[in-house]
C-alpha cells in the first residue's frame, strides 16, 4: 500500500492566515468606535449630569485615540503580511479613521492646551 500525501485544504489556510488581519482589523474599529461614542455622546451628554468636566473627556479622547491609532497600524501591517486579498481596501479604511482619529486628537489637545 501506498502512504497518501495530505494536503491542506487551499480555501481552508487562505481562511486561517487571514482570520489575524481581520481581527485586528476588527479591533481598531472598535476602538476608535468606542472613542468616537466616547466623545459625541457619553462625555457631552451624560459627562454634565455626572459632573465631568470637558478636559476630562480630552484627556481620554487623546489617550483611546493614540491606541486607536496603533491599532489602525498594527491592522494594516497584518493585511500586508498576510497578503489578503483585501489589504489595499483595509489600508484605506484604516489610514481614513487615522486621518480622523490625528484630526480629533488635535482639537482635544487644544482643549487640554487651553
Amino acid at each position: 500500500m501506498s502512504e497518501a500525501t495530505i494536503l491542506p485544504d487551499p480555501d481552508t489556510s487562505a481562511v486561517d492566515a487571514d482570520a489575524p488581519a481581520e481581527r485586528v482589523f476588527s479591533k481598531s474599529v472598535v476602538i476608535s468606535g468606542i472613542r468616537c461614542l466616547l466623545t459625541y455622546v457619553i462625555f457631552p451628554f451624560v459627562g454634565p449630569i455626572i459632573g465631568i468636566t470637558s478636559s476630562v473627556g480630552a484627556v481620554i479622547g487623546v489617550l483611546i485615540g493614540v491606541v486607536a491609532i496603533v491599532f489602525n497600524v498594527l491592522s494594516i501591517r497584518r493585511f500586508f503580511k498576510a497578503d489578503h486579498p483585501y489589504k489595499w481596501w483595509a489600508s484605506a479604511m484604516n489610514v481614513a479613521v487615522i486621518a480622523l482619529l490625528v484630526i480629533l486628537f488635535v482639537v482635544d489637545s487644544q482643549t487640554l492646551l487651553g
